[in-house]
């Protein structure tokens, strides 16, 4: 059975199919010796290069899907490596025999929280795309000032911001003391450093930003930063329905779980 060749390439975490069609445009991707074509489709047995790099075309069946939970902490980037070579999310995940870890979604440099993995390139794209209205939860910590009805109003609302509206489904007083004071957020989008700017938009001072929440998986509270923890297969296949993944097969989770653990 053939398929396109950018949804190979995105299946094996290579990038989204937007990006990997201007990787095609610019020649960085040959089929079987050849330049390969935008919308061109491939087979399991064509020899796919992609940047120098030989590519395994494994079937979608037949990937192992696993989702790890990470809590970054702040001072880490999400790229696979880093210029100023800070330490990036990807440095201490477990090594695999085949495939690689994708991010599903990026935090900001000085943002922590909940961060997924995945091996299932089909998965991370789902989940990242903007049609799946993936509704995030962020604990974000404002300073030195209070925030008025007619401020929270706007945020939920609707702000212009540069690259387009933006709004909050939803924000909860969590409460503070001094100058301090936690609010909780949750919107369906993760375009970059969206919180942050939304409510320096509005002159408020955001001096920590945790998600803790991405979809229906929820930061465990056991989880320390820097620390991970893998998904159980149920919950697994749970987060895959949500976008209309099918998976046939699972990597077995050896660890029993409590799923109120992960799930809101």
């Amino acid at each position: 059975m053939s398929e396109k060749l950018q949804k190979v390439l995105a299946r094996a975490g290579f990038g989204s199919r937007r990006q990997l069609e201007e990787i095609i445009k610019a020649g960085e991707v040959k089929v079987n010796g050849l330049l390969a074509l935008l919308g061109q489709r491939v087979e399991s047995k064509d020899t796919i290069s992609f940047q120098g790099r030989t590519v395994t075309n494994t079937p979608a069946e037949e990937i192992p899907c696993r989702v790890m939970l990470y809590h970054k902490p702040e001072g880490e980037v999400c790229s696979r490596s880093d210029p100023e070579k800070r330490p990036t999310v990807f440095d201490n995940l477990p090594k695999l025999q085949r495939g690689r870890w994708i991010a599903v979604g990026r935090l900001d440099f000085n943002t922590a929280g909940l961060l997924l993995f995945t091996t299932h390139g089909d998965l991370a794209n789902a989940l990242m795309h903007p049609s799946s209205e993936i509704e995030r939860e962020y604990a974000v910590r404002v300073f030195g000032q209070e925030v008025d009805a007619a401020t929270l109003t706007r945020l939920t609302k609707g702000i212009k911001l540069e690259d387009g509206m933006a709004k909050f489904n939803n924000i909860v007083d969590a409460g503070g003391q001094g100058q301090n004071h936690w609010y909780h957020v949750t919107l369906s989008e993760g375009r970059n450093r969206e919180v942050r700017r939304m409510w320096e938009s509005q002159g408020v001072r955001v001096n920590r930003l945790i998600r803790v929440r991405f979809g229906q998986i929820i930061l465990p509270r056991d989880l320390r930063k820097g620390s991970m923890r893998e998904l159980p297969a149920s919950l697994v296949s749970e987060l895959a329905e949500s976008v209309d993944i099918k998976l046939k097969t699972y990597t077995p989770f050896k660890k029993r779980a409590a799923k109120e653990r992960y799930r809101s």
